[in-house]
């Protein structure tokens, strides 16, 4: 019984840890995106998002050992509506994906 509890602890701590990596990605994708992007396409200022994707690295890092409790929730939805919602939008363009002839 000892062994399965220990596997379902390391399972939490992995989960943490990989929950974190997202509220961090989240952060620095927050941080990269144009200021002017948020307001044209309607979306809450970049200010905003920095603070949203900051509380919620925040609250990755206090429930890392517990990450499907109340805070790591909150921490991932927010993480989460901002990459799925807001990232497309204002993230910098890529480079062009041309050949030297043209598209592909």
């Amino acid at each position: 019984m000892e062994v399965i509890s220990q596997i379902q602890a390391h399972a939490m701590v992995a989960l943490g840890v990989i929950v974190l990596g997202v509220e961090i990605f989240a952060l620095i994708e927050a941080a990269r995106g144009s200021a002017i992007m948020y307001q044209v396409h309607g979306k809450l200022s970049k200010p905003a998002w920095l603070a949203i994707t900051a509380v919620a690295v925040l609250l990755g890092f206090i429930s890392l050992l517990r990450p499907v409790s109340l805070p790591g929730i909150i921490g991932i939805v927010a993480a989460g509506v901002f990459l799925a919602d807001v990232r497309p939008i204002v993230r910098p363009n890529k480079p062009n994906s041309n050949g030297p002839y043209g598209p592909w």
